[in-house]
């Protein structure tokens, strides 16, 4: 009986290649997570750019909802004839930079 719990106390000990495979496991766990870190940090740059960029979106939708949603007005309808097909009133006067 006393043979049997010598038997269960002693345990083999780790042999030193045992301890080196160990420590060289352990350290390329260390090195995929720096690396892992790097990339998680430049998600979140990303991901904060990509939020800015669909704020920035919404902002223009909603200020083209509103303008939908008050129908046209003549001061809107001047204002983009102007803008895109070069519209001028009879007593205005355009003047043309030719320097460029």
């Amino acid at each position: 009986m006393a043979k049997k719990a010598e038997q269960q106390k002693k345990r083999p000990r780790a042999s030193l290649l045992t301890k080196i495979v160990l420590l060289v496991v352990l350290a390329a766990i260390g090195w995929q997570l720096y690396g892992l870190q790097s990339k998680v940090a430049a998600a979140q740059a990303e991901k904060e750019r990509y939020a800015a960029q669909v704020a920035q979106t919404q902002r223009e939708n909603d200020a083209l909802a509103a303008d939908i949603a008050e129908g046209p007005t003549r001061e809107k309808i001047e204002e983009i004839a102007r803008d895109e097909l070069g519209l001028v009133t009879p007593n205005e006067y355009v003047f043309d930079d030719v320097s460029k």
